[in-house]
C-alpha cells in the first residue's frame, strides 16, 4: 500500500504562494480565533502557525476562555473582523455551547472567510462558482488526489460525513470533478457495502479510527480526513490505516497526510485574500 503524505503536495503548494506573494505589496497576516483549549483545536493551531511561518505569512492567535459569553465574543469578533490589518481568518470550532455560531458564520467577512464558512462561501461551492473559498480540508483531498495522478472523473467516491465543514462541501467538489458521489452517516444502512462500493473512501466522521480494512474494496485509494486523539494522547484519524494492508492501494497517514495539505491550502487562501483586496482597494 503506498502511503499519501501531504509534504509534496504541500511543497507544491508553497511554490505557487510563493508566487503569487511576489505580486502582493503587503505581508498577508492570518488571525486565528480559539476559544477554549480543546485538543484538536490546539493542534491544528500549531500546524498552521508552523505552516504559516514556513511560508513567510503573518500569524497572530486570539484566545478566549471557554467560558466568555455571547455578547462578548462577538464583540471581540467582530472588532477582529474589522481589523484592516487582518487579511484572513481562521475560526476554530465548534464554539461553546453558549455562543450562536451561525451568527458568527453570518458575520464574518466572506473576504476573509478563509476555510468557507460563510454563508456565502458555501453557496458559491454548491454553485460552483470558484470565486469564494471552499474549506480548506474538503479542497485538500481533491488536491491530493489531482497531485497523486488519482483519476476522479467517473469514479464511485464514498464519503463518511455529511457536516458542512468536509462532508457536503467535498461532496460538491467532487461532483465538479465528475466523480459518482455518495454520501454516508450515522444513519446510513449498511455502512460496511456502501464503503466497500468506494473506488475513492473519504472518512471524514471524526470517530478515532471507525473504519477498517472490512469496509474498504479491493485497490480502493484511502483518504482519512479524521484529526481525533486517542485515550493515550496520540493523534490518530478515523481509519484503521494498520489494517488497510493489502487490500488499499493507496491511503493517507495521520498525521502527515491530509492536515499538511489543509494548512498549505490556508496559506494559499490568505495571499489570494490579501492580494484580491490589494487589486480591489477594499477598505474594513
Amino acid at each position: 500500500m503506498i502511503l499519501l503524505k501531504g509534504a509534496e503536495v504541500s511543497a507544491k503548494i508553497k511554490d505557487e504562494v510563493r508566487t503569487a506573494l511576489a505580486s502582493c505589496s503587503v505581508l498577508p497576516k492570518l488571525a486565528i480565533i480559539r476559544v477554549g483549549e480543546r485538543p484538536d483545536d490546539l493542534s491544528y493551531e500549531r500546524g498552521a502557525k508552523k505552516k504559516l511561518d514556513s511560508f513567510g505569512l503573518a500569524v497572530e492567535s486570539y484566545v478566549y476562555p471557554e467560558a466568555i459569553s455571547d455578547a462578548e465574543f462577538k464583540k471581540e469578533f467582530a472588532a477582529i473582523n474589522a481589523n484592516p490589518e487582518i487579511h484572513g481568518i481562521l475560526l476554530l470550532r465548534p464554539l461553546p455551547k453558549q455562543i450562536c455560531e451561525k451568527e458568527i458564520e453570518q458575520m464574518i467577512d466572506p473576504a476573509k472567510d478563509l476555510d468557507g464558512i460563510s454563508p456565502v462561501n458555501i453557496a458559491k461551492v454548491f454553485c460552483g462558482d470558484a470565486s469564494g473559498f471552499a474549506p480548506c480540508t474538503a479542497e485538500a483531498v481533491v488536491e491530493i488526489l489531482k497531485a497523486n495522478q488519482i483519476p476522479i472523473t467517473g469514479k464511485r467516491v464514498t464519503i463518511v460525513g455529511r457536516s458542512l465543514v468536509v462532508g457536503r462541501p467535498l461532496s460538491m467538489l467532487m461532483l465538479q470533478e465528475n466523480a459518482t458521489v455518495t454520501i454516508c452517516h450515522t444513519r446510513t444502512a449498511d455502512l460496511k457495502a456502501a464503503c466497500r462500493n468506494a473506488e475513492i473512501l473519504v472518512a471524514a466522521a471524526g470517530k478515532a479510527k471507525m473504519l477498517s480494512g472490512e469496509y474498504v474494496a479491493p485497490d480502493a485509494v484511502v483518504i482519512d480526513v479524521g484529526i481525533n486523539v486517542d485515550e493515550n494522547g496520540t493523534l490518530c484519524g478515523d481509519v484503521d490505516t494498520e489494517s488497510l494492508e493489502g487490500i488499499a492501494s493507496m491511503a493517507t497517514p495521520v498525521p502527515g497526510g491530509v492536515g499538511a495539505v489543509t494548512t498549505a491550502l490556508l496559506a494559499k487562501h490568505l495571499v489570494r485574500a490579501a492580494c484580491s483586496g490589494q487589486r480591489t482597494g477594499r477598505t474594513e
